[in-house]
Parts: C-alpha cells; structure tokens; sequence
C-alpha cells in the first residue's frame, strides 16, 4: 500500500466515522481546525459538504484552539432554554412587527373590510 492509498483509506475511515455520527445525533457539528485554510483544506471541506448534502451536519471551520473553545461556548450559550426563549420571543415579536408595517398586509386588510361590506354574510 503506497502513501496514496493510505490517504484515501484513512478519508474513508474518517468519512465513516462522521456518517456514524451523523446518524446518532440530531444536530452534528464538525469543527475542522488548521492555522491556514488553503486551496487543500477548502477541498476537504467540499469533499465533505457533497457527501454528506442533504444531513443535519454543520461545518465549521476554525483556525486554533482559542476559536475553537469561543465557538464551542456559543453553541452551548444559544441551546441554553433561557436563551433560546428569548430568541423565540424577539422572532415573534419581529414577526408581529414586520406582519403591522407591511403595505400588502394592509392592503389585504382593506381589500378584506371591503369585500366585507359587500357580503353581509
């Protein structure tokens, strides 16, 4: 076995392993970390993203251990309930708001209040 088939052995183990992964969690982040991403790192990442297109996986690319911890943290921070309440609440509210101020919103109310007047149903 030459250095090339090892490569591509190894890719298919670790492909493998996300696929397991994949499939044991509902949300799957895989946070890949290199000093640089080059033209290299972009290819394996593209690799990745066709092969697993479609799934619950989440990409993330990082540059060093600090990255990698913020991000961690920031995950963990917008799954907490507290957090996540509030996040549902200011949708909602945005909603609301974006529904009020909308043109066809209030042009479908007033063609709603005439085609209202016309039937007395």
């Amino acid at each position: 076995m030459d250095a090339k088939e090892c490569f591509i052995s190894a890719e298919e183990i670790f492909l493998a392993k996300i696929e397991k992964f994949i499939n044991i969690h509902q949300k799957s982040f895989l946070v890949l970390s290199a000093a640089l991403h080059g033209p290299e790192e972009w290819k394996l990442m593209f690799r990745i993203q066709q092969r697993f297109l479609g799934s619950n996986l989440r990409i993330l690319p990082v540059h060093n251990t600090v990255n990698a911890i913020n991000l961690m943290c920031t995950m963990a921070k917008t799954a907490s309930k507290p957090y996540t309440d509030s996040i549902y609440y200011r949708m909602i509210t945005t909603e609301a708001y974006i529904i009020e101020q909308s043109p066809v919103w209030k042009t479908l109310q007033k063609l709603k209040l005439s085609s209202d007047s016309c039937n007395p149903n």
